[in-house]
């Protein structure tokens, strides 16, 4: 009856509150299938200007609670269709829920909409967003081109909010990633469709987080393993897998992908001449950072987890307090809006009638 209700709303562009509430009234794991259509509904409808913060919290926790996170990942990921713009706190609360369970594929999927979004703003989402990258790369998956983009400019732009040991492993670490896929596919490949810049030079960017490092007076050291990284990237031409090998793989994938063009050939021939520049600035700084005792031998997993260990529980106890002023906004703003409908209601009605006794005395 509800969802039937719902319908002749979208239909007869009536006023908005009444598809909000149904998802709020979701009581079993069919209603959260019948809720995603409506959403779907409501987003297209000619009534809907965006869905709302407390709808889009509400309709995940119904998702987590009726064991349908396969459906608050695809609306995520179908975020446009659906309206799903998450707050950092439903973020969170999706990312801890795949952490505890060990998914750490659909935790990445996670981090990478808060990327899209650019949404790192909190500590504890900037906190649980480190964990899962670097969780998901101890397993050492197989990655795509396009997953190493995407990791890249997650940890980049993540590693950006940690002045400390951490953030610019993950930084430099962003960087790598980031830098291979311009060497190799050009920079289009990088930026299109990405929150991150559109010049020239990613492996250069990540030399230059190096010696940032090397003149840092705040006791913030460079990750073994990224460093490492750094190295097996601007050693990959002249190490066993040739360069005659880069070069047939690179014309199969330009056969196969279009977004690769002449512009791109010619940035990856720019890249590959500074290649050598790059290994020798390298080496030096690699070099630096050795005699400062700055290279820490800790993995980058392992200080991750220190980090959280120390920082985590402030900034959950921080963020609940916030949480908990944004509930009561969004009762005020709740209230505001069933009060508009009730008086669009009645002007609607008002109208209604008084066409109607207009009409009688015809």
């Amino acid at each position: 009856m509800q969802g039937l209700l719902l319908l002749s709303t979208l239909n007869l562009n009536s006023p908005f509150a009444l598809p909000l509430q149904f998802v709020d009234n979701i009581s079993s794991r069919e209603e959260v299938d019948q809720a995603e259509y409506y959403l779907y509904k409501f987003r297209h409808s000619p009534n809907c200007f965006y869905v709302r913060d407390w709808t889009i919290h509400s309709w995940i926790r119904k998702c987590l609670m009726y064991g349908a996170r396969e459906k608050a990942l695809h609306t995520l990921k179908n975020q446009v269709q659906y309206g799903m713009f998450p707050d950092n706190f439903t973020f969170n609360l999706l990312m801890d829920t795949f952490i505890k369970e060990d998914d750490y594929n659909s935790s990445l999927v996670v981090v990478n909409e808060i990327m899209l979004q650019e949404a790192f703003d909190e500590p504890c989402t900037q906190l649980l967003s480190l964990y899962v990258l670097h969780k998901y790369l101890q397993g050492k998956p197989d990655l795509k081109w396009e997953d190493e983009r995407n990791l890249g400019a997650a940890l980049l732009l993540v590693g950006l909010t940690q002045d400390n040991t951490v953030g610019f492993s993950s930084r430099l670490l962003g960087h790598v990633f980031l830098g291979r896929v311009e060497l190799t596919k050009g920079i289009r490949a990088v930026y299109t469709k990405m929150p991150l810049m559109w010049t020239r030079g990613y492996l250069n960017r990540a030399l230059n987080v190096m010696e940032e490092v090397v003149k840092a007076t705040n006791g913030a050291k460079l990750c073994k393993d990224a460093v490492d990284a750094m190295a097996m990237v601007l050693e990959m031409p002249t190490s066993e897998t040739s360069e005659s090998k880069i070069t047939n793989k690179l014309q199969e994938t330009k056969q196969e992908d279009a977004i690769d063009d002449d512009d791109d050939d010619d940035d990856e021939i720019n890249e590959k001449t500074k290649l050598p520049d790059y290994l020798k600035r390298f080496k030096e700084l690699h070099a630096e950072l050795q005699s400062l005792g700055k290279i820490e031998t800790e993995s980058l997993m392992t200080m991750t987890e220190k980090l959280i260990t120390e920082n985590l529980l402030a900034a959950e106890s921080s963020e609940i307090q916030k949480f908990e002023k944004k509930l009561e906004e969004w009762e005020e703003e709740r209230a505001a809006l069933i009060q508009r409908e009730k008086e669009i209601r009645e002007k609607v009605r008002l109208e209604r009638e008084a066409r109607q006794a207009a009409k009688a005395k015809r």
